[in-house]
């Protein structure tokens, strides 16, 4: 899907950094840049890479890639086990770890998302902005109503879920305007939103009633609402969704009887940001 197309984007997005906005800039560290970039292709689909397959992925020459490799796996975040393949090591989620431990917003979200699942049943989920994609960092995974297993850590497009929705409706016009001029819009299913103009409709709605449904634009048979959660001095800062089987709970139901506990909780939540 759209999970590898996803992070095919991401990594463009990182080497543009290091090409365009930040060539030339003493004080910034394109070995480091590169390390990161690497770490960053390894997916679930894509676990066991070669030097060859990483250079291909990210434009980084094989040498600098080798030299890239060698540095992590001396640090212990790869391994070669055949001499030709890396994949990750358990070291590489201390990398991560270490924000959804020290993050206020990630710990209080898990929390508030463990006790709205268990009363409706569904699965819940808080994510945030990170370039054109929303990063999950909590979640309460109730039922397996997706193809792919989204967990803490995990990406999708913005513009496909109602998360996204949410939180692309906040943005000033110009951060809009910006992420229109570059995103693509993959068609998921036949549901998902195909252009700038119907997106831009679907924000302005999102806006007026303060709450995005998704039905089914990026899976079929995966319908779900989300609201935006506001910090204390003002600004959303992330969403929270819900998720459900499409063919089990309408959009109407969503809105009557989710909505109300799911504006609740967001609303709990934000008092403690």
């Amino acid at each position: 899907m759209s999970e590898g197309h996803n992070e095919w984007q991401r990594l463009g997005e990182i080497g543009a950094l290091s090409d365009h906005t930040y060539k030339g800039d003493p004080n910034f560290m394109a070995s480091l840049a590169r390390g990161l970039e690497v770490l960053q292709v390894f997916t679930p689909h894509l676990h066991r890479l070669s030097v060859s397959q990483i250079s291909q992925m990210t434009g980084i020459p094989r040498a600098a890639v080798r030299r890239c490799l060698y540095t992590l796996k001396a640090l212990g975040f790869v391994h070669c086990p055949d001499g030709r393949h890396y994949v990750l090591l358990p070291r590489v989620l201390t990398i991560g770890h270490a924000y959804l431990a020290s993050s206020e917003l990630a710990r209080a979200a898990q929390n508030s998302l463990e006790f709205l699942s268990k009363q409706l049943n569904e699965s819940c989920s808080v994510a945030t902005l990170d370039g054109d994609s929303i990063l999950y960092i909590a979640r309460a995974n109730v039922k397996r109503i997706m193809t792919i297993d989204l967990q803490r850590g995990s990406r999708l497009p913005a513009y496909a879920t109602s998360m996204g929705l949410v939180l692309l409706s906040a943005l000033a016009e110009p951060e809009l305007d910006a992420y229109l001029s570059r995103v693509t819009f993959e068609p998921l299913t036949p549901h998902t939103v195909r252009d700038a103009t119907q997106l831009r409709e679907q924000l302005a709605r999102v806006q007026r009633q303060g709450y995005a449904i998704n039905d089914q634009q990026l899976e079929i048979g995966l319908r779900s609402i989300a609201v935006p959660m506001h910090a204390r001095k003002g600004g959303v800062v992330a969403a929270m969704n819900v998720g459900v089987n499409a063919s089990q709970v309408s959009a109407q139901t969503l809105r009557d009887t989710v909505l109300p506990q799911l504006q609740r909780t967001a609303m709990e939540l934000a008092l403690l940001l």
